[in-house]
């Protein structure tokens, strides 16, 4: 049975999601700030949590940050009241897998969960075409074994989930990705979701891999239909 942490200091929405989950066969686990929530995911195992951004104590950025800086690679939702792209972009920055605006539909966070289990169930097949598990282009070079990302000489810090898109574009080198293919791939999700997750992680990514993030020479915009990773080598024509 799969054990979720659900963090939120609001009586109401602990009893809804516990509920929920419980009847898909979770164990839930709560707690109702932020200190609690960090020692609670340091000492324990789980398979996912939940996490409110608005917590006494240590708010859901910060328990974010320190459950990343202790190497913990549990899958983090972060619900926020705010219909805030700040919120939503700093907490993705930090390490979050997904995130969910107030008010919610307790259907929506089982189906973003079950999305999350699956892909972590069924990694995503990328290999079989690339035995190595070193992935060059131009400057860039992936070693997905040792889970490092460099830049020349210079190792790029990436989050999790911005390693695994820029893997998933290195194995698909000028190809152009819909967003909703890349949410698919990289999120597991396989039902309408948003894609302005896609846009923003994409960003951040881009900010890093780039010298230049205004005017890409790895990461391109291709409009009205999504993205694609470039090789500056290769020959477009």
């Amino acid at each position: 049975m799969k054990t979720i942490l659900v963090v939120d200091d609001e009586p109401a929405i602990l009893t809804l999601l516990r509920y929920n989950l419980e009847q898909e066969h979770f164990k839930v686990m709560t707690a109702t700030d932020g200190a609690q929530a960090l020692t609670m995911a340091l000492q324990q195992s789980f398979d996912f949590i939940i996490l409110d951004l608005m917590l006494p104590k240590l708010d859901g950025i910060t328990v974010t940050k320190k459950i990343r800086e202790a190497k913990l690679k549990t899958p983090i939702m972060i619900l926020t009241a705010k219909d805030s792209e700040t919120d939503k972009i700093v907490g993705l920055e930090v390490g979050a897998d997904d995130y969910v605006t107030k008010p919610f539909s307790p259907r929506e966070i089982i189906a973003r969960i079950r999305a999350i289990e699956r892909r972590t169930a069924q990694p995503v097949a990328v290999v079989e075409t690339h035995p190595s598990d070193i992935l060059q282009v131009g400057d860039l070079m992936v070693d997905e074994g040792e889970v490092v990302a460099k830049k020349g000489t210079q190792k790029l810090h990436l989050t999790p989930k911005e390693f695994e898109l820029l893997v998933y574009f290195m194995h698909r080198i000028n190809k152009v990705q819909s967003r909703e293919k890349l949410l698919n791939a990289v999120w597991g999700f396989d039902y309408p979701a948003e894609t302005r997750m896609v846009d923003i992680q994409v960003s951040h990514l881009r900010e890093k891999i780039e010298t230049d993030p205004r005017h890409p020479v790895y990461l391109k915009t291709v409009r009205g239909f999504g993205y694609q990773l470039e090789d500056p080598d290769h020959d477009q024509t």
